[in-house]
């Protein structure tokens, strides 16, 4: 099994930046990739981004260029650098954690406000 927690989130104004962060526990070998999502009241959950256990990366169009994902194996995290934040962008965002012999993991979450 995989635990994950998120951070870092919190309010910012616009065109400001935050760096979230996903501590993960547990069957920490068993994973292949990390990800984020993000769900905004009233509305579908929605990929942000995604990071491959070699690193390779993708991202939905409404962040990139603006929104880095990594990670740091060693230290079990998976970060989202966000910046030139928008209104747009708030949302709950989750991490995500796919295994090998287990369904995908979901963290709690961690609210994201970006508001003047």
């Amino acid at each position: 099994q995989v635990q994950l927690v998120e951070s870092g989130g919190g309010l910012v104004q616009p065109g400001g930046s935050l760096r979230l962060s996903c501590a993960a526990s547990g069957s920490i070998s068993r994973i292949y990739n990390m990800g984020w999502y993000r769900q905004a009241p009233g509305k579908q959950r929605d990929l942000v981004a995604t990071i491959t256990n070699g690193g390779s990366t993708n991202y939905a169009d409404s962040v990139k260029g603006r929104f880095t994902i990594s990670r740091d194996n060693a230290k079990n995290t998976v970060y989202l650098q966000m910046n030139n934040l928008k209104p747009e962008d708030t949302a709950v965002y989750y991490c995500t954690a796919d295994s090998v012999f287990a369904s995908r993991s979901w963290g709690q979450g961690t609210q994201v406000t970006v508001s003047s």
